[in-house]
């Protein structure tokens, strides 16, 4: 069974420089933004409810260091952009100012000095490919939750304490929590709590060794952590906030679980069990040295409540097109594969309100679908 895909938007890149990242849709429904970056700025494009661009509100933030030396997020307001890099959480307006800056470890494994600019090791071999954190703005975008290696300056969390979680004021850049992460990341992504400001999903990744999931909550006085059992990839929050969508890290179970991180009964899939075979897979009783594994992507989320948009893009790729699929949780549909007038491109990205996103072929523009229910 199958649904089909309705083109609903196509959004062209804001940039066409060889050294720009692919083009993003950030934010939540209602204050959406498309945002790409390259190595010298990040360009902003507010949105409106159909994923019209603004007249005369898209915004350039100069950059500190080159892309593939960390991670960045744009406020919800578009007023602000915080980047994660190798020494330091550095937030910028759109004037190149620098409105504060919070050091911290350093992202590269061998060195512990602690950098007080990215000039100090720019040219250095050692650190051209360094692990990293992430940042996330809360729902608000009063609060920046920051992904760091310890220790910052004013001394170590604990003697154990590799990684931290920060809680820092958007505004004046203070800090105002500290938590132990009980990570040793590659890398990180935070995702917000969509209603509650004071929420945050964070998703690590430590390569093979594992996916720790942790799940914040700030008081306005203390930061408590919940330290999810289980190496699980967080791939979204749902529109309500109350769900996680979450891809095990051998990619073999998709699940949804609350804000707690615990599995909701009957919400769980396993990939070998419910997938059906590509059909340019060889046949399971075929005397053929490729096996024909089924896996989820570390990709999609929420379309809305209650419907996943998920693929299998990286099982499919080595037989042929590649597979996006709809997911209703409920059970009423079950798992239909979605239909586009073209084959799909990558992986898809879930909006939260009915739709989902896919990337053109070319990489120079966002398309975005909703089911046609015609």
């Amino acid at each position: 069974m199958s649904v089909r895909a309705r083109l609903h938007a196509t959004l062209p890149a804001l940039m066409s420089s060889p050294q720009a990242g692919p083009p993003e849709l950030a934010g939540l429904p209602g204050r959406r933004t498309l945002v790409q970056r390259s190595d010298e700025e990040i360009a902003a494009q507010p949105l409106d409810d159909a994923f019209a661009a603004l007249p005369a509100a898209e915004v350039r933030f100069p950059a500190p260091w080159p892309r593939d030396r960390g991670t960045w997020e744009v406020a919800p307001d578009t007023s602000l952009a915080v980047f994660a890099g190798v020494h330091a959480v550095r937030a910028v307006e759109p004037s190149g100012a620098t409105r504060w800056e919070v050091r911290h470890g350093c992202w590269h494994g061998a060195c512990r000095e602690m950098h007080a600019s990215y000039e100090e090791y720019a040219e250095d071999r050692g650190h051209r490919y360094p692990d990293g954190g992430s940042v996330g703005f809360s729902a608000d975008g009063a609060l920046v939750w920051a992904h760091v290696r310890g220790p910052l300056p004013e001394g170590e969390l604990s003697p154990d304490t590799v990684d931290e979680w920060l809680v820092i004021d958007a505004v004046s850049g203070r800090v105002l929590a500290r938590g132990n992460a009980e990570a040793a990341a590659a890398g990180s992504e935070h995702l917000p709590h969509p209603t509650d400001p004071r929420r945050m999903g964070l998703g690590i990744g430590e390569g093979q060794d594992g996916a720790p999931l942790r799940l914040g909550s700030w008081d306005g006085e203390r930061l408590d952590v919940t330290y999810v059992e289980g190496d699980l990839c967080l791939m979204s929050v749902s529109p309500s906030g109350e769900r996680l969508m979450t891809v095990s890290h051998d990619q073999d179970a998709l699940s949804v679980r609350d804000f707690r991180g615990l599995l909701l009964e009957g919400l769980e899939w396993d990939a070998e069990s419910v997938l059906p075979r590509h059909p340019d897979a060889p046949s399971a009783d075929e005397d053929d040295e490729d096996e024909a594994l089924a896996c989820w992507d570390w990709a999609g989320g929420f379309v809305d409540e209650t419907t996943l948009v998920v693929s299998t893009v990286e099982c499919d790729d080595e037989w042929g097109e590649v597979r996006h699929w709809l997911l209703d949780t409920t059970g009423t549909h079950g798992l239909r594969q979605i239909a586009y007038p073209s084959p799909p491109s990558g992986q898809p990205t879930a909006l939260g309100n009915g739709a989902w996103a896919t990337a053109s072929e070319s990489g120079d523009a966002l398309h975005v679908w909703v089911a046609d229910s015609r």
